[in-house]
C-alpha cells in the first residue's frame, strides 16, 4: 500500500472588502481564531459553524499557528477598522436611548 500525500492549500479567500473567509462560507478568519483563543476546539468551532468543514477548521488553525504574526497583524487591522466604523456610526446616530425610542415607535404603530 502506498500513502498518497498532497499539499493542500489553506481554505481562505479574501472578499472584496478585504475580509478573509473560510472555505467559501461567510465565516471569517477572525471568528475561527477568536473562538480558538477562547479555548474552543476545532470540533467545537465546526459545531458552532456547520457551514465550515472540520478539515477546513483544522487547516485554518494550522495556518494561524504557523503564521501567527501575520494573522495577528491582520486581526489588529480589522479591529481598528471596526472601531473606526463604530465610532463614525455612533457619532452620526446617537445610541443612547435607542431601545426606548424603538419600543415607543413600535407601540405607536400598534395603537388602534
Amino acid at each position: 500500500m502506498t500513502l498518497e500525500i498532497s499539499a493542500r492549500l489553506v481554505p481562505l479567500a479574501v472578499d472584496g472588502d478585504g475580509v478573509a473567509r473560510v472555505g467559501g462560507t461567510r465565516v471569517t478568519l477572525d471568528t475561527v481564531v477568536e473562538a480558538f483563543k477562547r479555548g474552543a476546539t476545532a470540533e467545537e468551532i465546526a459545531q458552532q459553524h456547520p457551514s465550515v468543514d472540520l478539515s477546513d477548521v483544522y487547516s485554518v488553525l494550522g495556518y494561524y499557528l504557523s503564521q501567527r504574526e501575520g494573522v495577528e497583524a491582520y486581526l489588529g487591522e480589522r479591529s481598528a477598522k471596526s472601531k473606526a466604523v463604530r465610532t463614525e456610526v455612533e457619532s452620526r446616530f446617537d445610541p443612547a436611548g435607542i431601545r426606548d425610542r424603538l419600543i415607543s415607535r413600535s407601540q405607536a404603530h400598534q395603537a388602534p
